[in-house]
């Protein structure tokens, strides 16, 4: 790639990271479809793209780290259930066609959207909820189901998450974010890169910028949740997964 092409790729990773970071998911809406545009086939795209998403993770991580500590019972469940989903998904998702799968997710996740918008008060506080072992257990195997779409699809399942830990577990929407960014932008990402590096090809002269933009994007965004809290959080996931569903269901 030239140098413009190079500027053009970072700022692209930059502001979908950035807004993928603030909002709780949904980097795959601009930049995966990018990557398409410039050619890419999906596999290689989708590989690539994964591998520069663990640069979002590492950088909300850097920021939510500074000034918080994660539930270790959470990151063990998201561990646990979640990366065989990935592993899997990232396995199955080169053998079968993905239009039937996107606009099924497209609906799923416009549904979210409207959900959020009608209820006024979701994710606004932090009231904890299903955590003895039964709720432990089956908030775990949606994960493993999330983790399966996560591996084998590029756009929403981030915000899928975002939304089931404030369902199930009561989080907040900052603290249900901060779980997303960190568990699946950098473990459930970096598993279905490795998986889909093996299954497929990487470009690798593409990663620099977006890698570069995904770390910025992902401290940047980051920054601005923790600053605006769970109502503009809020807001800004509506958007997002309106946006996602309209584009899943449109095709890339």
């Amino acid at each position: 790639m030239n140098n413009s092409e190079q500027i053009i790729l970072f700022l692209v990773s930059l502001f979908a990271n950035t807004f993928s970071a603030f909002s709780g998911g949904g980097a795959g809406l601009i930049q995966f479809p990018i990557l398409l545009f410039l050619g890419l086939s999906f596999g290689v795209a989708l590989a690539t793209h994964k591998i520069a998403s663990v640069a979002l993770g590492i950088g909300a991580a850097l920021r939510y780290l500074s000034g918080s500590v994660l539930d270790q019972k959470f990151v063990a469940l998201m561990i646990l259930f979640g990366l065989p989903g990935v592993i899997l998904g990232a396995s199955v998702i080169l053998l079968v066609p993905d239009r039937f799968a996107e606009i099924a997710l497209g609906v799923l996740i416009g549904g979210l959207s409207i959900y959020s918008i009608f209820k006024s008060e979701l994710g606004q506080n932090y009231l904890p909820k299903n955590r003895d072992q039964t709720g432990l257990l089956l908030g775990g195997i949606v994960l493993f189901f999330l983790g399966v779409l996560n591996g084998s699809l590029t756009s929403g399942t981030g915000l899928f998450v975002t939304l089931w830990l404030v369902l199930w577990f009561g989080m907040d929407y900052q603290r249900a974010v901060a779980y997303t960014l960190i568990m699946v932008g950098f473990f459930w990402n970096g598993s279905g890169a490795i998986t889909l590096g093996l299954l497929s090809e990487i470009r690798w002269d593409w990663l620099p910028a977006l890698i570069l933009g995904s770390f910025i994007g992902g401290y940047l965004g980051s920054h601005m949740a923790l600053r605006f809290g769970s109502a503009w959080i809020k807001r800004a996931f509506e958007a997002v997964t309106l946006l996602i569903s309209i584009r899943l269901l449109l095709g890339s």
